[in-house]
């Protein structure tokens, strides 16, 4: 993961040692596994603590990002402790949801624990990305008093709205991949070389490991499971300082701005270019010296050192430049630009209008009206929702899903615009069925006709004033709604043009409506909304991040190379489609360890054109684990499928794992559960 431009640093201001394994007691008997970096003097000289929480298994499954990050604290005078969540890795119990109280709970005891530990000064931070970072600000906002600051990295403070489940009130088919996803991780054994309970504590985990997704499909609307763990609920509640990272190729950068917004507490954010990564190895670049950025963040919150990092503007973000449409950039162009404050009073609005004859301008045309009908298909090479960076995941040239798109568009600009935040777009239009969606795409069209998606945002029209309690539409009538699109940070070029592009599918981004569905768009009354900012001076004059520095790599065996697959296909005679990507890590050891791990997936998104019922989504993964020196081999497969008909979703999964290719367990879920205006 360290590539060439990263500076492995070897020789740190304090010397490490490394606790492979210790167990942090809970109050209701539960152990969990924690891996900790400290300086070798701690005890002598303590250091505050800085907590990652995870349940992706310190032993194998983040280990490669934790060698390059947490020994580089240690060695600059911290304690960076590692700690498996309850249910997941080498830790006790059952991991029974995401982002549940008790996780909440068994934090703030960590949390007490490390504060009192001889090697600890009592202060305390946290840092994650993902689930750490979710749960970095669902544990600040519990207030316990060792947390004096956090670094949440790729995360949200709104379940419901900005999460991998409901974008819109529309269910982002990730929701499935991801459910899919946890259900296999959740199969994965303890290593016996540190668990003597392993097979007792794994056969546990099967049994208990019901599918997520069948919990989230029954909680539609932005219920209290959702508000639960939002802490936008209540943004006052955190009072430790945050630091919030977020990366525009990322699916989680909307948060950014809007906890800058929101937030009471002392704040920074920082969005760069990158995808769904650490900045310091993240893709696309520039990569930055974040471990140096985020050192300064806790000698001023741990050890009350006045590093300046306060001082500087509370925003900062990377202004992409216009680029040509590709499926992986390893850099996009841009410079570094910054905001005393967010909102910025240097941020204005554009308002333009889509006016009739596919026109986008600064001045309303004639009233009219334009029919959004697109096909089942529209969407499949529009990338993920998620962008990771390591593999071509970034949507195509956007001119193949214009052509069967509602598109408006301006002249070429005269003069460059730069675009900071979020566009809006507010819409006039009725349906001819009681549920619609409708989905916008904001583009760069550049003089040779190429369209590089800027960002996007969907809406099902059903909540269109609430997600909480969304109402039918009454087919023929015209409704005034507002769509958000994804906050962006990107200069369009003078001579190129902007273009919004409407559809009411994006398949396989999203789960289509329950039936086909014309909507109908009065034009000159919508509008488009931009914000605008215009270049200063003070950018160039910004202090750097500095190059990108990291401790030394994990070092590992591949035993099997991996694999990456992702293919389109189309099949004119039946109207079928279909989106197969196929993922392969191949085989690695640790000869740390004598671990050897790897894991498969394949997952396929099909539809067929004019037929909504037909969507289809089907998923499987497969995990090895093995110690071939002790004759230990463990095998586990899962398998899920999501279909539909107009009212109900159909959901259908299974289990088996294998000892010694014995087969030792298996289980099957046969689920239908009602759609509620989804």
């Amino acid at each position: 993961m360290a590539g060439n431009d990263i500076d492995v640093v070897t020789q740190f201001p304090r010397k490490v040692r490394v606790i492979e394994n210790t167990w942090i007691p809970l109050s209701d008997g539960i152990k969990l596994a924690a891996r900790i970096w400290l300086p070798q003097d701690a005890e002598d000289n303590p250091v505050p603590a800085i907590l990652e929480f995870l349940p992706y298994r310190k032993r194998e499954g983040t280990n490669e990002r934790d060698e390059l990050t947490h020994p580089y604290y240690a060695g600059n005078g911290y304690a960076c402790v590692r700690v498996d969540i309850r249910g997941s890795g080498e830790s006790d119990g059952i991991l029974e949801g995401e982002y549940l109280k008790q996780e909440q709970d068994d934090a703030l005891e960590i949390l007490a624990w490390l504060a009192d530990q001889p090697w600890c000064t009592g202060k305390c931070g946290m840092i994650g990305i993902s689930w750490g970072g979710f749960n970095g600000l669902q544990v600040a906002a519990r207030k316990p008093p060792e947390l004096k600051a956090i670094v949440t990295i790729a995360s949200t403070d709104d379940r419901y709205s900005d999460d991998i489940h409901y974008m819109g009130g529309i269910m982002v088919n990730d929701t499935m991949s991801w459910g899919a996803t946890m259900l296999g991780m959740n199969t994965r054994p303890p290593d016996p070389a540190l668990v003597e309970n392993w097979r007792e504590l794994w056969m546990q985990r099967m049994e208990a490991n019901d599918p997520w997704v069948i919990d989230w499909l029954h909680h539609q609307r932005r219920d209290e499971q959702w508000k639960q763990g939002s802490v936008i609920e209540n943004h006052d509640d955190i009072e430790a300082a945050v630091y919030a990272v977020g990366g525009w190729a990322d699916g989680y950068s909307n948060a950014i701005p809007r906890m800058l917004e929101g937030l009471s507490c002392p704040r920074k954010g920082l969005v760069g270019p990158w995808a769904h990564k650490y900045p310091h190895f993240a893709t696309p670049g520039p990569r930055i010296g974040f471990l140096q950025d985020t050192l300064r963040w806790w000698d001023h919150w741990l050890k009350d050192i006045d590093t300046g990092i306060m001082d500087e503007p509370m925003y900062r973000v990377w202004m992409q430049e216009g680029v040509r449409p590709a499926f992986w950039y390893g850099h996009r162009d841009g410079r570094w630009v910054a905001e005393p404050s967010w909102p910025s009073d240097g941020v204005e609005t554009r308002v333009m209008h889509l006016n009739a004859g596919g026109t986008l301008g600064t001045t309303q045309g004639e009233a009219g009206t334009e029919a959004i009908h697109t096909p089942m298909t529209m969407g499949m090479r529009q990338g993920e929702w998620c962008g990771y960076g390591l593999v071509p995941d970034c949507p195509a040239d956007q001119r193949e899903d214009d052509g069967c798109s509602v598109v408006f568009e301006t002249a070429p600009l005269g003069e460059a615009v730069e675009i900071l935040g979020a566009p809006v777009l507010e819409l006039d239009v009725s349906a001819d069925k009681a549920n619609a969606f409708v989905a916008a795409r904001l583009s760069d069209v550049a003089p040779d006709g190429s369209a590089t998606r800027m960002t996007y945002g969907v809406l099902n029209l059903t909540h269109r004033d609430s997600h909480e309690f969304p109402e039918a539409l009454e087919p023929g009538k015209t409704y005034r709604v507002r769509i958000q699109l994804n906050d962006m940070a990107q200069n369009v070029p003078a001579g190129h043009r902007i273009r919004i592009a409407l559809s009411n599918s994006m398949w396989p981004l999203f789960w289509p409506s329950p039936e086909p569905v014309t909507v109908t768009l009065a034009t000159g009354i919508s509008t488009l909304t931009l914000p605008t900012r215009t270049p200063r001076d003070s950018d160039a004059s910004l202090p750097s991040f500095g190059p990108p520095e990291s401790a030394r790599p994990w070092e590992t065996i591949t035993l099997e190379p991996g694999d990456y697959q992702r293919r389109v296909e189309h099949d004119d005679t039946t109207g079928d489609a279909a989106v197969i990507v196929v993922n392969d890590s191949g085989l690695t050891r640790d000869p740390a360890t004598d671990w050897e791990f790897g894991s498969r997936v394949e997952q396929r998104f099909s539809i067929t054109e004019g037929d909504p019922e037909s969507a289809r989504i089907e998923i499987q993964w497969s995990y090895r684990f093995q110690r071939p020196s002790e004759n230990f081999f463990i095998r586990t497969e899962t398998r899920s499928t999501l279909a539909c008909t107009r009212d109900d979703w159909l959901f259908w999964a299974d289990c088996e794992a294998f000892e010694n290719e014995r087969r030792v367990f298996a289980k099957t879920w046969d689920e239908t559960i009602p759609r509620d205006l989804n």
